[in-house]
C-alpha cells in the first residue's frame, strides 16, 4: 500500500467514524504509529481533521467535541486509556444493556462498540452524541440537569432514571483507586454512580495507573464481588489484597508492540 493509499484510506475512515486514534488507525491500514501521524498531519495541513494527542477528528464535528472539558482529560495518558479501553470492550458482548458513565475512559470504550449490537444507557452527551451519528447501538439518555462542563446529566432526575432500569453490564470510571475503594471528585456525579451500580448485574471500573493511591471528595463505592477493576499497571500491595479479599477481580491490560509497516 503506498502512502497515498493509506492517507486517502485514513480520510475515508474519519469521514466516516467522526474520530479515530492512533492505534486503530495503525492496525485498520496497516501501519507504524509514526506512518499514520504523518498521514494525519497532511490531512490537518488540507483542514481536513483537527489532530488530538493520540489520534485526530474530523473539523466539521470537533468544534462540538472542544465543548467538554472530558476531551481534555481524554488527551491524558491516551496510551493507557487505548489499552484499557480495549480490554473492557471485549466483555461488551452483542445483546446486551450497558450502562455508560461520563467518564473519558469510558468514551474510549464507547469507540470501540459503535458497531456492536447493544442497548446502551448514559448520562454522556458526548457518547450520546457518538451512537446518534454511527453505529448499531441503541441509545437510552437519561433526564437530569445538564453539567457542562463535564457534558452529563446529573441530579435526581438522572438517578431516578438509573433507579428504574436494569443493565448487564455497567461500565464507570473515578479519579482515584485506594484500598478502601474507587473514589470521585463530585458528590453529585458519585450518587449518579452509586444507582448505576445497583442497576447493574456487574460493574467494570475502568482506571489507569495515574489513579492509584489517589483519594478524592466521595467515595463511590468499596470493592465488591461484582467488580472487575480494569487497568494497566499492577496496584500497591494493599489494594490488590483489597480487591482480591472482596472477591473482586483485577484485570491487567498489557500494552500491544506497535506495528510495523
Amino acid at each position: 500500500m503506498t502512502n497515498k493509499q493509506r492517507t486517502d484510506l485514513i480520510e475515508r475512515h474519519l469521514r466516516e467514524h467522526k474520530y479515530a486514534d492512533l492505534h486503530t488507525l495503525a492496525e485498520r491500514f496497516s501501519g507504524s504509529l509514526s506512518t499514520v501521524r504523518r498521514a494525519l498531519d497532511q490531512l490537518e495541513a488540507r483542514g481536513i481533521v483537527r489532530r488530538h494527542h493520540g489520534g485526530a477528528s474530523l473539523v466539521e464535528t470537533d468544534a462540538l467535541a472542544l465543548e467538554y472539558d472530558f476531551i481534555a482529560r481524554n488527551q491524558r495518558h491516551p496510551d493507557e486509556k487505548f489499552i484499557i479501553a480495549s480490554l473492557v470492550a471485549e466483555h461488551v458482548k452483542p445483546g446486551m444493556t450497558v450502562i455508560l458513565d461520563g467518564g473519558s475512559t469510558t468514551f474510549a470504550v464507547a469507540r470501540l462498540i459503535v458497531d456492536k449490537q447493544l442497548q446502551v444507557i448514559t448520562n454522556s452527551l458526548p457518547i450520546a452524541s457518538l451512537f446518534g451519528e454511527i453505529g448499531l447501538v441503541e441509545t437510552v439518555v437519561t433526564g437530569g440537569n445538564i453539567y457542562r462542563r463535564l457534558g452529563v446529566l446529573l441530579g435526581p432526575l438522572c438517578e431516578q432514571s438509573f433507579a428504574q432500569t436494569h443493565a448487564d453490564l455497567a461500565i464507570l470510571g473515578g479519579v482515584g483507586i485506594t484500598a478502601e475503594g474507587v473514589w470521585n471528585q463530585n458528590a453529585v456525579i458519585v450518587s449518579a454512580q452509586r444507582k448505576m451500580i445497583a442497576a447493574a448485574t456487574r460493574t467494570i471500573f475502568a482506571l489507569d495507573n495515574s489513579k492509584f493511591g489517589r483519594k478524592a471528595l466521595s467515595l463511590t463505592a468499596p470493592f465488591e464481588s461484582r467488580f472487575t477493576i480494569v487497568t494497566d499497571v499492577r496496584p500497591a500491595p494493599d489494594v490488590t489484597r483489597a480487591i482480591n479479599a472482596a472477591g473482586a477481580k483485577l484485570t491487567l491490560a498489557e500494552k500491544k508492540p506497535p506495528t510495523r509497516s
